[in-house]
């Protein structure tokens, strides 16, 4: 430990190790998806905070450990985006500036059983508090938030539909927090195994107690996955037909990918008249993704559009959720280079207005959305109080195929299925797709990047409301609480220090004889 303690002398080098701490639980999600790592990636990242010598010097670290996660989770970004990457990464990696100050404030030196107590619920509120900032869509919105890392994980899946991805990453954190306080403060480890057996008990009371979702029923719906073409009318063929293999399989729902019809079919009434033709063959109405310019209104838009036997059935979802620099430039006037080191978006696609349930049939109302929206847990919430039975996710991550991206994608859909009690389908052009049931479980096998398909999938219904639903985000709220109450007591903590602090003794008046002055002289 001496040596290495010395080894992080040097500021060089404690900031390179402060980046590789914050990167280590990237390896929790998709693709390597060890999600037991997720309980004790902080743990490096949190014993390098409070050892720093200093708050700046532990902000700093803060602010290269939040540097180094956002790189790594959004590596597949460089391809694209190219040095602006690390631009990003190291603008939202200040986020976690604040945060690593008060690991140092509440773990550094000795810590007393009560600051490892208040650090069990104040380091995990800080965590929050960074998601809920970075959620926001214009900063790229909550793409890999703890949380989320424990997509597959029954019991962490039941957790969320009580208090939703912010629950499991206020716990994940608090563990962390917990683990760093066994391994380094041994005075202080009965409040750090108290924090795991809280954990732990509340997990099971989640697993015992919250309400299941009722299924009663079932549909069948069929995504097709054309994968990897260049050119819209070619791809549009290939959806054709793979979708014409539907035929006599008693499908209630064709779902195309995100950008899957590449004109307005305003525009196009040949391929219009294609997709009524496919969906009288079929039975079902199909529901594509238009990415085009508008015939009625200026701009281009990404567009959710039903489509039914007799043609356009009206029912249309304007995507509202853009992706920073993919498909608009924030204050283009003032970042608008980044077209010039990458694909950034040359033109801002414009945003859709609301949020739509579509009526498929007499008895089935789907609720679409497209690209990364699937990755914000207010519009399925939403979406759900509105009575949708089926969340449907339109995405398309051909730019990034051959990275993490896909799975990453995929996986929220579990997420967004557990919060809310209605399965998410998660139809892509090339991969990953998937399906998940009411509970987030996994629901038949995922098509593949490699995979240019269609596959029909029989999906469970179930209806009735779960907590995270019925009361939103009361962790993000109990977590503001939580800031607001220890900043409080520091301030008044501060004042009584101040009151208390002896006066300084002021030193006796001389006279010009250089004598003290007498009292009465």
């Amino acid at each position: 430990m001496k040596t290495l303690g010395h080894w992080l002398d040097s500021p060089r080098r404690r900031s390179v190790a402060a980046a590789v701490a914050g990167a280590l639980p990237v390896l929790a999600f998709p693709a390597p998806s060890l999600w037991w790592w997720a309980y004790i990636a902080l743990v490096p990242w949190l014993l390098l905070l409070r050892t720093a010598p200093t708050g700046k010097r532990a902000a700093w670290d803060g602010w290269c450990g939040g540097f180094g996660f956002m790189l790594v989770m959004h590596h597949w970004l460089l391809p694209s985006l190219h040095v602006f990457t690390f631009v990003l990464a190291a603008l939202l990696g200040a986020l976690w500036a604040p945060w690593g100050y008060l690991v140092r404030r509440l773990l550094g030196a000795v810590p007393t059983r009560g600051q490892v107590a208040v650090a069990l619920l104040v380091l995990p509120s800080g965590w929050l508090a960074v998601e809920l900032v970075r959620s926001w869509q214009g900063l790229g919105g909550p793409w890999g938030m703890l949380g989320s890392s424990q997509w597959q994980v029954e019991a962490a899946l039941r957790l969320a539909s009580v208090g939703g991805v912010w629950l499991l990453s206020f716990l994940l954190v608090a563990v962390n927090v917990a683990v760093a306080v066994l391994v380094a403060v041994r005075r202080a480890r009965v409040p750090a195994v108290a924090a795991l057996v809280v954990t732990a008990t509340a997990g099971s009371a989640a697993w015992t107690f919250s309400p299941r979702p009722a299924v009663d029923g079932q549909v069948r719906i069929a995504v097709v996955q054309p994968g990897v073409i260049a050119g819209p009318d070619s791809r549009f063929a290939r959806e054709e037909q793979l979708t014409r293999r539907l035929a006599g399989q008693d499908v209630d729902l064709i779902v195309w990918g995100e950008s899957s019809v590449g004109f307005d079919l305003g525009d196009r009434p040949d391929h219009a008249r294609r997709l009524a033709d496919l969906s009288r063959a079929t039975g079902a109405d199909i529901l594509v993704n238009v990415d085009a310019r508008r015939s009625d209104k200026p701009g281009i838009y990404k567009s959710s559009v039903l489509v039914g036997p007799d043609g356009l059935t009206g029912e249309r979802y304007d995507k509202m959720r853009l992706v920073p620099f993919g498909e608009y430039i924030p204050a283009r006037s003032l970042l608008g280079w980044a077209t010039s080191v990458g694909k950034a978006a040359g033109e801002d696609r414009r945003r859709g207005s609301q949020p739509i349930v579509m009526n498929i049939g007499d008895d089935l109302r789907v609720g679409p959305l497209v690209c990364f929206e699937t990755a914000f847990p207010d519009m399925t919430r939403h979406l759900t109080r509105e009575g949708v039975d089926v969340l449907i996710g339109q995405s398309a991550t051909s730019t990034f195929q051959h990275s993490w991206a896909p799975e990453q994608h995929a996986s929220l859909a579990a997420l967004r299925a557990a919060e809310t009690g209605r399965p998410m389908v998660h139809s892509t052009l090339t991969g990953v797709s998937a399906v998940f049931g009411p509970g987030g479980q996994r629901v038949g096998s995922w098509l593949g990047t490699d995979a240019s398909a269609a596959r029909v999938y029989e999906i469970p219904l179930a209806h009735g409301t779960t907590p995270y639903v019925r009361h939103g985000d009361w962790t993000v709220h109990a977590a503001m609480l939580i800031l607001a109450l220890w900043a409080a007591g520091e301030g008044v903590r501060t004042l009584r220090l101040r009151r208390s602090a002896p006066e300084p003794r002021v030193p006796p008046a001389r006279t010009v004889h250089g004598s003290p002055a007498r009292p009465g002289r």
